[in-house]
């Protein structure tokens, strides 16, 4: 009896740890898969809607563009040290089910090229893991923004690592939540370190130019600067 016990013991215990290893598959590989094909179908969405029909019409005073689809998607974001093809959809709000379609961006912070805290988060890993290299980023590397209208060119400036309570990151002046911004910037969040979220890796930058989209030229501001 007690054979028995142990070799039904032994397999359940197999039978678990197999279970345990397709989900981890399941998480690490196929959220990916399945996430870049999402992913990659919005930007595509929104960038013919942007050639279709340039925005005219005044951004509205919270400065988010108008959404364009049912997910939520108003921009197209894309960072040269990432990679030439590079690029997710920015989304707003921050929720698990934004995040798994790309990058989120946080409520109540400005719109792209206003002064302001233009504020994103996106995965470390799984689900597209848009901000995996986001420690690659240096001083001078490039955050491109497209928009409808308008393509707002960021420079990175600063990296930190915080806490996940240290949401002063976020404020209209990164870490001076009482002050009054006087500039336009830009912050990335993510988990830290990989495979974890016990902290937040942080990225803030400026806004060195705001281009009309019918003026825009992509050889000049999509590469990589920094050192």
């Amino acid at each position: 009896m007690v054979r028995r016990v142990v070799g039904w013991t032994g397999e359940v215990l197999l039978t678990l740890g197999a279970l345990l290893l397709l989900f981890a598959a399941w998480q690490l590989w196929w959220t990916d898969v399945v996430a870049d094909r999402e992913q990659a179908g919005i930007v595509r969405t929104l960038e013919e809607s942007f050639a279709r029909e340039p925005a005219s019409a005044p951004v509205p005073a919270d400065g988010l563009p108008e959404a364009i689809g049912e997910d939520g998607a108003f921009a197209v974001v894309r960072v040269p040290r990432f990679g030439a093809d590079w690029a997710r959809p920015v989304i707003e709000g921050t929720g698990r089910d934004v995040l798994a379609l790309g990058v989120g961006h946080y409520a109540g912070t400005a719109g792209p090229g206003q002064v302001g805290n233009f504020a994103l988060a996106g995965h470390r890993t799984t689900y597209g893991r848009p901000f995996h290299d986001v420690d690659r980023l240096v001083d001078g590397d490039r955050v491109v923004i497209e928009t409808a209208a308008t393509v707002h060119v960021y420079e990175v400036t600063s990296r930190e690592v915080v806490r996940p309570r240290d949401v002063e990151v976020i404020a209209p002046v990164p870490g001076d939540p009482g002050a009054a911004p006087t500039e336009a910037a830009i912050t990335l969040t993510s988990c830290h370190p990989k495979f974890s979220a016990t902290e937040r890796y942080v990225v803030h930058g400026r806004l060195v130019e705001s281009v009309p989209r019918a003026e825009w030229d992509p050889a000049r501001w999509l590469t990589a600067t920094g050192a």
